[in-house]
């Protein structure tokens, strides 16, 4: 039984299961909780609704995950979190890219996402450090794909470290596809890994445009590593409107938002 318990907001012990969960899967789904504990996805809503209201949970799309600054969602359940927002978001850079262009794109379940939806351009070039992305792009023979070399993160498949710094050093390129973990109020861009935090830091100095790729959930996470500030980047592409307070964040640092069709 989770600690929870005894403390001073109490829990039943559905919810209290729902706790130790999450803290195993990192994020926990409606339907999925539904299925398994027999009960109505209404009812896990309202269970996740309470352990939200109280701090214990993060809302996100279709779910929940425990709050955290130091250590990120594991990459299966991020696979899984707000995947047709994801998939909206890639279509749109998509139509965003041309022919013909030279890209990096970095880590994220999201950017792979969008390297699915670039398979239809035609002679690209890309460099990247997501081996999940080249995988996906190789399967056009009309791409030129270029991997950094480095350590290879086992749990997402990405390549990070000194020597994958130098390799991004030597290129430049037309257009920066760049994920993120977490975009603070006052338009920091966060993330978990100071290594991977690096390696982003060198693709964005060494792209002519810079477009980042954060649906709505990111707004909502404080990961504890500075990656850069918005001034730095040239185009963010999400799922969901803006506050005012970021349309302002974004509008002094003469960024252009655009929003996906699954919420235009």
């Amino acid at each position: 039984m989770s600690s929870l318990s005894s403390a001073k907001i109490h829990l039943s012990p559905r919810q209290d299961r729902i706790i130790d969960r999450a803290r195993r899967d990192g994020f926990v789904a409606v339907e999925g909780l539904a299925s398994d504990f027999d009960v109505t996805p209404q009812t896990i809503r309202r269970d996740l609704n309470f352990l939200c209201d109280n701090a214990l949970l993060r809302r996100h799309h279709g779910g929940a995950a425990l709050p955290s600054s130091v250590e990120n969602v594991s990459y299966d359940a991020r696979q899984v979190m707000n995947h047709s927002g994801k998939r909206s978001l890639a279509r749109k850079i998509a139509e965003f890219i041309p022919d013909k262009a030279s890209l990096f794109i970095n880590i994220g379940t999201t950017t792979e996402e969008v390297a699915k939806t670039l398979l239809g351009h035609r002679d690209l070039r890309v460099i990247t450090n997501n081996l999940n992305v080249a995988s996906i792009l190789a399967a056009n023979s009309d791409f030129e794909i270029i991997i950094a070399g480095g350590y290879v993160r086992s749990r997402d498949r990405g390549v990070i470290g000194e020597a994958t710094i130098d390799f991004i050093n030597q290129f430049k390129v037309d257009f920066a596809i760049i994920g993120i973990s977490g975009i603070d109020d006052d338009g920091a861009l966060l993330d978990y890994d100071y290594r991977e935090v690096r390696v982003a830091q060198a693709i964005i100095r060494n792209a002519r445009e810079v477009l980042l790729v954060a649906d709505h959930t990111k707004f909502e996470r404080r990961p504890m590593v500075r990656l850069g500030e918005a001034s730095e980047i040239n185009h963010i592409f999400t799922d969901k409107h803006l506050t005012e307070e970021m349309k302002e964040v974004f509008r002094v640092a003469n960024v252009q938002v655009h929003l996906s069709d699954s919420d235009s």
